[in-house]
């Protein structure tokens, strides 16, 4: 029996978005094809996790809480396999002029993509992935989930 790992994605945005409780769309975006990955923190944990549904010794099953997160069950979206064309790439945040890391100055496995392009196939316009991500610690480096064979 193989292993499976659970990644949410999230049905609203959260509290701290501007755009708190409003639909996300990430459900009908991944089943269209236009929501190509999904973005974590903590990279060696989810390189790990990759790796096993890589070699077939894992799935990713794709979720959303039916209501609000933790209270309510989780509904299947979709079951990603060594099939998929499932991948990682590494998303690490330089630092500015000022030593601060900027959501400027990213690279992802040393390529170059604009931040519009890296918001929108993550399902999101920049000022959203901007503020969805406000917070987050670029000192370390991100996981970005490929749902499918698109790498940068």
């Amino acid at each position: 029996m193989k292993k499976t790992y659970v990644l949410m994605l999230a049905k609203n945005f959260p509290s701290s978005h501007p755009k708190a409780g409003r639909p996300t769309g990430f459900r009908e975006k991944f089943l269209s094809g236009n929501k190509l990955h999904t973005i974590r923190a903590n990279f060696p944990l989810w390189v790990k996790r990759i790796r096993e549904v890589q070699e077939g010794k894992a799935v990713l099953s794709i979720r959303q809480w039916e209501g609000r997160p933790y209270l309510s069950r989780q509904v299947i979206i979709g079951c990603l396999t060594a099939e998929s064309g499932i991948g990682i790439q590494k998303l690490t945040f330089q630092l500015d002029r000022d030593g601060c890391a900027s959501f400027n100055f990213f690279d992802i496995d040393g390529h170059y993509p604009e931040l519009s392009s890296l918001a929108e196939n993550d399902g999101l316009s920049v000022e959203d992935w901007k503020e969805w991500f406000r917070g987050y610690d670029f000192s370390q480096p991100m996981a970005v989930i490929q749902f499918g064979k698109f790498r940068y």
